[in-house]
């Protein structure tokens, strides 16, 4: 089942901190998980800078995504302060066949 998630970073004076020390582990744990991962991007502010993420991700349930969130480093760490899970459907032209 796919899925988009709208991520939005807090606004604190700490969250660009934040996001940079979370990064690393972040971008390893899409990594290791790239079976699910079909798109991913950070969100920009005025300046240029990350201020969220929108991803879309395939897992085989909700409840299995939620594990997922629930280890996910911008999750966990507190980068992510406001998280929004939708369900969707990739269109044929957007998946790339081997």
């Amino acid at each position: 089942m796919q899925f988009v998630i709208i991520a939005s970073d807090g606004k604190d004076s700490e969250a660009p901190l934040r996001r940079q020390k979370a990064r690393p582990d972040h971008i390893q744990n899409t990594n290791d998980n790239m079976k699910h991962m079909i798109m991913g991007v950070a969100t920009l502010d005025d300046q240029g800078g990350m201020n969220g993420s929108v991803m879309v991700v395939d897992f085989p349930s909700r409840e299995d995504l939620d594990a997922w969130l629930g280890s996910e480093p911008y999750a966990v760490q507190g980068v992510w302060k406001e998280i929004t899970v939708v369900p969707c459907r990739v269109g044929p032209s957007f998946i790339k066949t081997a």
